[in-house]
C-alpha cells in the first residue's frame, strides 16, 4: 500500500512541473495566439504570479503595464536613433516626428547592433548596415534586415511598444 504523504507530495511534484513548464511556453509565445511577450500581449489564459500586477494595472508611471515606456522621443535624435540594450531594441527618428522600432538583434550571428547615425543603423561584430527608415539591410554579411516593431508615440513623447 501506498503512503499517503508520498502520494500527496507527488501530485505537488506533478502540478508544480506542469505550471512552470506552461509558463514557460507562455513566456517564449508558445500560445500560437498571436500574443507576444515583448509587446506584454496576452498568450493564453496565463495567471500572473502572486504578488505581480495584471497587465492592464496602472505602473508607477501611470501607464498600462502592457504600455511601460521604452524611451522618450527627446532622447532619439534626427537621423539617428537609441539602441535600447535591456529590451535588445532600437528606435530611430529617419526624419523630425516620424520614429520606427526594430529588433537590435543583428540576423547575421546575433549580436546587438551598436550606434545608428546618418539614418543608418550599424553593427560593429562584423559591419552589418541597416536603413534606419525600414530596418532593410544595406551592406554586410547579414543576410536580411532587421525585424520592424510596432510602436506609437504619446503626446508627452513617451514612445512605448503597440
Amino acid at each position: 500500500m501506498s503512503d499517503p504523504t508520498q502520494t500527496a507530495r507527488r501530485k505537488v511534484l506533478v502540478i508544480g512541473a506542469a505550471t512552470l513548464a506552461g509558463g514557460a511556453l507562455t513566456a517564449c509565445g508558445g500560445g500560437g495566439d498571436g500574443g507576444s511577450a515583448a509587446t506584454g500581449e496576452p498568450n493564453g489564459a496565463a495567471t500572473p504570479p502572486p504578488g505581480s500586477a495584471p497587465a492592464d494595472a496602472p505602473s508607477a508611471g501611470g501607464a498600462a503595464a502592457g504600455t511601460k515606456s521604452i524611451a522618450k522621443a527627446a532622447d532619439v535624435p534626427v537621423g539617428g536613433g537609441k539602441v535600447l540594450k535591456e529590451e535588445k531594441l532600437v528606435v530611430t527618428q529617419p526624419t523630425a516626428g516620424s520614429f520606427r522600432c526594430f529588433t537590435a538583434v543583428c540576423p547575421h550571428q546575433g549580436c546587438l547592433v551598436s550606434k545608428v547615425a546618418d539614418n543608418t543603423i550599424n553593427c560593429a561584430c562584423h559591419n552589418s548596415e541597416f536603413k534606419a527608415t525600414d530596418g532593410s539591410k544595406i551592406s554586410g554579411p547579414a543576410t536580411k534586415g532587421l525585424a520592424e516593431k510596432k510602436i506609437t508615440v504619446s503626446a508627452d513623447g513617451s514612445i512605448t511598444l503597440a
